[in-house]
């Protein structure tokens, strides 16, 4: 518009000039005033009079502007710049450009032109630099005829400097500000480059901007880009957040749109269109890395060039089958990059070429893909020549991993949400091991997104998105929601899964809804999952402990439960994932074993609980579908394929033997390599985790694996605990299942080498295949203990102990019915629900009914197994004690190295230990003695209870409820106690050198006498666990409580008994509220249920018949033990606690002697009577005192511990008066001294002093007393230790007695003829190290168990018993031919020596005289 106001203003100053009227002119000119505003000055200066221009004002006077006018034209186009100009004629530059500008298709070429242009040049004087630059202009504009133009030039020019400073005007004219560099100049410097007319340096020097410009801007920019991310991390208002995101977004459609002002680039991206990549590749190495390919431009222009450089190599080796693809033109440059013809080509300069690329891949995704394809045909080539790789394939490898690092994962952050490139990356990735894998993740997560400001901005916009989304994700809308992760995954999944696992390490409650929400994922993105898993497990900076120092921290918990979840859900490797447990387990940690546990419970439906109810457990003891259907809290269902994986991913990677053996061997470094300065609370969690998966594992090994995987990998039993010092136990639990599938494969060739259907035959079939199987097995485990070991336990009976399990000895017929009657169940529901379409109801009948069958077949299979192992055992039992030493020795190491190392391993071991006593029982296994078995199991559990973490107490407590169940059963009916006990040799009370005979009564614990002995059993169960409560310490405390809410259906069963306890755990409760909540909780709990079983317990009276023959009442008093007298049988009853106290009190009397120990003859052996004589002596001094002790009962005020004071000391006023006359006939007579007198009496005032004390506070007073005992018998021990081990070295003794009476019949006694009185043992034996002398305690005037047992009660070790034992010998101050006849086959005339004086007796001698001591 003002140019056309001012053409029209020109016309009008033309007419009014020649006009008289004057006004007219002044109305123009005025009108072309007030036109000024808005016609520029310039165009009206260009276009009106100058006289006008004067008169508007715009110039000062007209005559200069016209000289300034003239000058300025005279300057343009008269004026020149060179003199030779003068002779120069410009038809000549005309005839030259009608030359080069001629139709170039015809015969005409460089060389013809170039002549013509010679003779222009001589005719018409024309200057040759002008006529060069006018060949260039032509060129320019005629930049496709390069094949004319190149070799003019090249001919034409005679200097390359002179050619190069003509294209530095031509670049220096472009850089004014609104100029712009045309293209067509960028191509043929790039020609010129190309073809080696001019030098790069000499160009590069007259091209803008600066280096250090361009280097400036690349740091703006990174500055810039964190800016941003540091925004999107703030908390701003929402409506600001838009607004800033919506100006960032134009600036970045502006940036794209307008081209860059930057020459260098423009001649780069024409380097690349000619395929220049040598001049190209110099350029980009004087800028910031991917500075240039940040512009599409030249990251399109080098896609291109790759495309046709691998083009050749693509159609042989990396189309897809099927695929048609698009044909490239090759480049009609000979000097481009040689396009590839194999893999060793890429390397010449494809890789560079992608490295120079790096993230900016990403604007051609199809040439992304070509990459991807190319990797994995090479791949799937190295795994066809695996024997033929060399270092040329190594080095290949390394750079596709690097071209994967460099180029394809950051291409792939930068690809807007491309699902296709994800699964093609896949592809090749899944064709590395997982090693290169993550190591490829962790750059691409750690440094990737650093690298430039492009990926700083994704990375902070995927985080924001993140944020946005997992702040509205809820179990509700987990589908759009997972929607919504799964674009945000395809392109950036490390930041994704950074930020949801860090969620899910704050907030468990999110991993059900995150779990779900991952189904939209790629395999890729799964891959990564595990990876961002192992890293965020990994992490240096957490800890895997809570402040406290006792639990593990819960984010571990939480992403071991995610591990599990995902992992099963989903098909991820999970190599990775379990080598990393293996490492760390391998460093000597556990805590990471929480993972494990996790995926084996998830993936494979296997649970580890000690808290399962009877009928699970019931289930657990049957086959595996009967486990599946019975034995677990959860129904966890389709748990096949996902245990195929967990299978598979072990095997593959051989992992499933060294997880087992590290774990193994972890359980010990826990306590003593991990333990260190931790809590002693997470020292048993971490030792109870290591353990539980342990068995966890090994039974997914045993339920998945198959026969012959199984057995190539778990190496012999001897080689597993000699080589690799693995533990017995766990040792036996992982060869446990090869045996069975060794024997069943064994059965089997014998069953089709001679077929036979007679049942007995295959029985014989089966045991010779246990045979068979089994001898390399006896063999092997001699080398796990001392020769010793085996005097006793045969090797066989040792190896079916640990070979057995729950399924070889008994059917759970009733589990079975349970199962199947749940089925019928569901599908009588199933049939009346109306809602259920027909085709579902058909389903789950058929479901419903096969599982039936199985059940029901399952349970023919087992019992016909139980058949043949019974049958087996058998035959076997006779061989399998040899007891070349005594019964108690026997005992010792059967319990030490078979029943509690296994009866703590696992709930259903606990249950097996039991079964298996009662099965040896019930077998009659000669030199098995039950009731010694039951009594050291059951007479002093402290130090087994304080030993034990958590969960080996909750084993150890369902050990001794299934042994207290089977006591009870025995208690409660005499019947069943004749028919299970009456004629066993279990239950055999004097042990016969010539074996068992069945035939005798009287050496058999009659059924009173075995209540007798239940009842003290009961008793020592509840003094050791009031012991364990007063000692305060955390471990003895929850532990008890354990134990006791186990074994709470089997005792206690005395009222006293549980007052006693109820009262303990009171003061618990009130003593730990505030302390420790922990033990709070569990004596609530106890206490509670105690309360709730107050109703099925009895008196005392009822439990146990305190009423006996007065006949039997000799014996019963030496069966008591120290300390008791002949008395009626109602008081031995009713003091039988009382009994333990006297036992302790007379031990402390007798000289300091040691407490006694060997249980075998405090138990058995301790059935002896005394002549006749003696024994109607006894009998009128019991009469008497009987009536004495019954006048002073109907006194009034008195109580029963009155009571059983004075019949305590009745009882030693008795004694004192049966020795004095027993000592009277007999020669050397010995006096106790009087000073001794006096001390055993002071002791005895000041022991009824503290004993009526304990009493008024409530406490049952034979517990108190016992406390009283164990305090001052501990004081003996700590006189005595050192001259113990001055005198006899280190010996140790394991000690008990069975204190019940064990009565025999008049006739029994007059078979064996008149016996001297021995009714009191005052002095203790001990056998010394050597096995050559017989020492009396009092000699070594020590308490041999100093160090183990303050209680003074008999206590089994878990270590290795000494040579040395404690012996009993008769009272007699003088060992005579008399009293030796006590113990049968006594040699006559043995001269014997004065006690009094004894120091030692030669072993042999002492033997001679009493041969059942040997």
């Amino acid at each position: 518009m003002p140019s056309i106001l001012a053409d029209v203003f020109s016309i009008l100053d033309i007419e009014t000039s020649s006009l008289e009227e004057k006004n007219k002119r002044d109305h123009y000119t005025q009108l072309v005033g007030a036109c000024l505003l808005f016609v520029p000055d310039a165009i009206l200066k260009e276009r009106l009079d100058p006289e006008t221009l004067e008169s508007l004002g715009l110039i000062k006077q007209a005559h200069q502007f016209n000289q300034k006018i003239v000058k300025i034209k005279t300057k343009l186009f008269y004026k020149q710049q060179k003199f030779n100009l003068l002779r120069e004629e410009n038809e000549g530059y005309a005839k030259l450009i009608t030359e080069l500008g001629q139709d170039l298709s015809g015969n005409i070429t460089s060389h013809v032109v170039l002549e013509s242009i010679k003779s222009l040049i001589g005719c018409f004087n024309l200057d040759p630099n002008r006529v060069l630059d006018i060949i260039l202009e032509v060129y320019e504009c005629r930049s496709d005829q390069d094949e004319f133009f190149l070799p003019l030039i090249k001919s034409y020019m005679c200097e390359p400097l002179t050619l190069c400073h003509i294209l530095g005007f031509k670049f220096k004219f472009n850089q004014e500000p609104n100029e712009e560099t045309p293209t067509s100049l960028y191509h043929i410097a790039a020609a010129l480059l190309h073809h080696k007319l001019i030098e790069l340096e000499d160009l590069y020097v007259h091209l803008m901007p600066l280096d250090a410009s361009i280097v400036e801007e690349h740091k703006r920019e990174i500055t810039e880009a964190k800016q941003i991310a540091r925004k999107l991390t703030m908390v701003v208002v929402p409506s600001e957040k838009m607004e800033d995101k919506e100006r960032e977004k134009e600036k970045e459609e502006e940036k794209n749109d307008k081209p860059p002002d930057n020459q260098k680039l423009g001649l780069l991206e024409a380097l690349l269109r000619i395929g220049d990549w040598h001049h190209a590749q110099s350029i980009m190495d004087q800028m910031p890395a991917f500075y240039a390919t940040s512009h599409k431009a030249i990251a399109l222009a080098l896609c291109q060039l790759l495309h046709l450089t691998v083009e050749p190599l693509y159609r042989r080796s990396g189309v897809p089958k099927g695929a048609k693809g698009c044909v490239m033109r090759p480049l009609r440059n000979k000097r481009a990059p040689r396009p590839a013809e194999s893999f060793e080509d890429l390397r010449r300069d494809v890789f560079s070429m992608l490295c120079y690329l790096g993230p900016h891949l990403s604007h051609d995704p199809i040439l992304f893909a070509k990459i991807v394809r190319l990797g994995k045909g090479f791949m799937k080539e190295v795994q066809r020549n695996a024997q033929r790789i060399n270092r040329i394939y190594d080095t290949l490898l390394s750079c596709f991993l690097s071209i994967a690092d460099q180029v394809l994962l950051p291409s792939l952050s930068l690809m807007e949400c491309n699902a296709c490139m994800s699964e093609e990356l896949w592809g090749l990735f899944k064709l590395f091991p997982y090693q290169h894998r993550y190591r490829l993740y962790g750059q691409w997560k750690n440094e990737t997104y650093t690298s430039h400001p492009l990926l700083v901005k994704v990375k902070a916009q995927t985080v924001d998105r993140a944020k946005y989304i997992m702040k509205r994700l809820t179990k509700e809308n987990v589908k759009p929601s997972g929607r919504q992760i799964g674009k945000l995954s395809h392109s950036n999944p490390t930041i994704l899964f950074d930020y949801i696992l860090s969620q899910i390490q704050w907030y468990d409650n999110l991993i059900g809804p995150v779990v779900d929400s991952l189904k939209y994922l790629t395999s890729l993105n799964y891959d990564v999952m595990a990876y961002c898993i192992i890293e965020a497990l990994a992490n240096p900076e957490k800890e895997k402990m809570k402040h406290d120092d006792t639990t593990i921290s819960s984010w571990l918990q939480s992403l071991a439960s995610l591990c599990g979840a995902v992992f099963r859900k989903y098909p991820i490797e999970l190599a990775g994932l379990l080598q990393y447990v293996t490492n760390t387990l391998k460093a000597g940690k556990s805590f990471d074993l929480l993972i494990l546990k996790e995926v084996v419970q998830k993936m494979a439906g296997i649970e580890i609980t000690d808290e399962m109810t009877s009928e699970q457990m019931e289930a657990m003891t049957g086959g595996e579908q009967l486990k599946a259907e019975g034995g677990y809290f959860g129904q966890i269902r389709n748990t096949k394929k996902s245990s195929q994986r967990l299978k598979d991913a072990l095997l593959d990677h051989e992992l499933a033997l060294p997880l087992c053996l590290l774990m193994a061997q972890q359980r010990n470094g826990v306590v003593f390599l991990e333990g260190g300065e931790k809590h002693l609370k997470l020292v048993g969690k971490l030792y109870d985790q290591c353990h539980d998966t342990l068995v966890q594992f090994g039974g997914f090994l045993a339920s998945n694996l198959s026969t012959e995987d199984y057995i190539k990998r778990v190496p012999s039993i001897d080689i597993l605990c000699n080589q690799f010092h693995t533990p017995h136990d766990a040792a036996f639990f992982l060869s446990r299942p090869m045996y069975g599938h060794q024997i069943l494969s064994k059965y089997d060739e014998l069953k089709k080498a001679e077929k036979s259907n007679r049942q007995q035959q295959k029985v014989h079939k089966y045991v010779a295949a246990c045979e068979l199987v089994m001898s390399p097995v006896h063999e092997a485990v001699v080398s796990l203990h001392p020769p010793r070991v085996w005097d006793d336990l045969r090797p066989q009976f040792y190896a079916t102990f640990w070979s057995l399990t729950m399924y070889d000895l008994a059917v759970p017929h009733n589990a079975y019915d349970r199962e199947v009657k749940k089925l019928q169940v569901q599908v009588k529901t199933i049939e009346e629900n109306p809602d259920v379409p027909m085709n579902k109801k058909k389903k789950e009948k058929e479901r419903c009914t096969a599982l039936q069958d199985k059940l029901q077949e399952e349970e023919k299979k087992q019992l016909e197994h139980v058949q043949r192992v019974l049958h087996r055992l058998k035959l076997e039992k006779d061989n399998w004690l040899l007891a070349k030493s005594t019964k108690n020795e026997t005992i010792t190491k059967f319990l030490q190295l078979c029943l509690f190392p296994r009866c703590i391993f696992s709930a259903i071991d606990a249950v097996y230990c039991a079964r298996f006593v009662e099965l040896v029982h019930q077998q009659k296994a000669p030199n098995f003695c039950t009731l010694l078995c039951y009594d050291r199991v059951f007479s002093d559990i402290i130090y087994t209870v304080a030993s034990c973490t958590e969960n080996e107490s909750r084993r150890y407590g369902r050990f001794l409820c299934c042994m207290l169940e089977t006591v009870t059963r025995w208690h409660s009916d005499r019947a069943v106690y004749e028919k299970e006990c009456g004629n066993y040799p279990g239950f055999l009370t004097i042990f016969r050198a010539t074996g068992f005979d069945g035939g005798n009564k009287a050496d058999q614990l009659d059924y009173e006498n075995f209540r007798h002995v239940v009842h003290k059993w009961h008793y020592k169960l509840t003094k050791a666990s009031v012991h364990c409560l007063e000692t305060g310490e955390y471990t003895h405390i929850r532990n008890i409580l354990i134990v006791l809410t186990k074994i709470l259906p089997c005792y206690p069963k005395v009222l006293n008994l549980g007052q006693a306890l109820e009262c303990r755990v009171h003061k618990i409760c009130l003593e730990e509220k505030e302390k420790r909540p922990d033990l709070y909780a569990l004596a609530m709990g106890y206490s509670g249920q105690l309360k709730g079983r107050k109703v099925h317990m009895v008196p005392e009276n009822e439990f146990h018949h305190k009423e006996q023959p007065v006949r039997s009442a000799t014996t019963a008093s030496q069966l008591n033990g120290p300390g008791t007298t002949a008395k009626p049988a109602t008081n031995a009853s009713k003091t039988e606690e009382g009994a333990c106290e006297d036992a302790d009190r007379s031990k402390d009397k007798s000289q300091g002697a040691a407490k006694p120990v060997n249980k075998a003859n405090s138990t058995v052996a301790k059935v002896t009577t005394s002549n006749g004589n003696a024994i109607k002596e006894r009998d009128d001094k019991e009469k008497s005192g009987k009536e004495k002790k019954e006048k002073k009962e109907k006194t009034p005020g008195s109580t029963p511990e009155t009571k059983g004071e004075s019949r305590r000391e009745k009882q030693r006023d008795e004694r004192g008066a049966a020795g004095k006359e027993e000592r009277a006939p007999r020669e050397g007579k010995e006096k106790t001294p009087k000073a001794d007198r006096d001390k055993q009496k002071a002791e005895e005032k000041s022991n009824k002093e503290d004993n009526k004390a304990k009493a008024g506070n409530g406490e049952p007073k034979e517990l108190s007393r016992e406390r009283d005992t164990g305090a001052k018998e501990s004081k003996t021990k700590e006189k005595g230790g050192d001259q113990s081990k001055e005198k006899g070295g280190d010996r140790s003794a394991v000690s008990g007695s069975l204190k019940s009476p064990v009565p025999r019949s008049e006739s029994a006694e007059s078979e064996r003829g008149t016996q001297p009185d021995c009714q009191h043992w005052l002095c203790t034996y001990t056998v010394s190290a050597d096995c050559q002398w017989v020492i009396p305690a009092t000699s070594l005037n020590v308490e041999m168990r100093t160090q183990f047992n303050p209680l003074a009660e008999p206590v089994f070790l878990p270590f290795p018993p000494e040579r040395s034992q404690l012996l009993r010998v008769p009272s007699a101050l003088k060992i005579t031919e008399e009293s030796s006849h006590t113990h049968r086959k006594a040699p006559s005339g043995i001269p014997f020596v004065n006690h009094g004086s004894l120091e030692r007796i030669p072993f042999g001698l002492f033997l001679n005289i009493f041969p059942d001591w040997g």
